[in-house]
């Protein structure tokens, strides 16, 4: 019999997968059902669904550049997505950094897609208070590598120091 400990938490992409499918259907739907920027209030004056494309990276951070940055940020998000490939296949008995790890890795590898096929992320979420403040567009890649880096950063918290362990 194999030991499956030697595919450390491998299975939990499993959890990147569904988080890609759900990214890719929802960024369909809207692609499909909205025009660019157009607004459908889900909650009025605090939440809406619109249509917008980012080139660039969170917040638009270079979007207004020539196109290099598509290929710079696709190149980061492949190497990242390696790192927590290997990251998750080391990992042992830590279920709560699996799923964070998890997490990032389908949000990167979703909007990874929409990069190297589209040339942009497509997003739909708008987050705003009445017309007077704005967050900028996000999606559901988004959402799950903002959760997945929390529970990472959390966990800092959870986990005790080993000098701590044994004081």
């Amino acid at each position: 019999m194999r030991d499956a400990s030697r595919f450390g938490a491998l299975p939990w992409l499993a959890l990147s997968v569904v988080v890609i499918l759900l990214d890719q259907l929802t960024k369909a739907y809207f692609q499909n059902n909205l025009s660019l920027y157009q607004q459908v209030p889900v909650i009025p004056d605090i939440l809406s669904w619109t249509l917008a494309y980012n080139p660039g990276a969170a917040f638009s951070f270079l979007a207004d550049h020539s196109g290099w940055q598509r290929w710079f940020f696709a190149g980061i998000a492949a190497i990242v997505s390696v790192v927590l490939v290997v990251w998750l296949k080391r990992l042992r008995n830590d279920t709560w950094t699996a799923i964070a790890l998890a997490l990032i890795l389908g949000g990167a590898l979703g909007n990874l897609y929409d990069r190297l096929v589209l040339g942009h992320v497509i997003d739909f979420i708008l987050v705003h208070w009445r017309q007077e403040w704005r967050y900028p567009a996000f999606n559901l890649a988004d959402s799950a590598i903002t959760v997945g880096a929390v529970m990472l950063a959390l966990d800092m918290f959870r986990k005790k120091k080993p000098e701590e362990a044994h004081g």
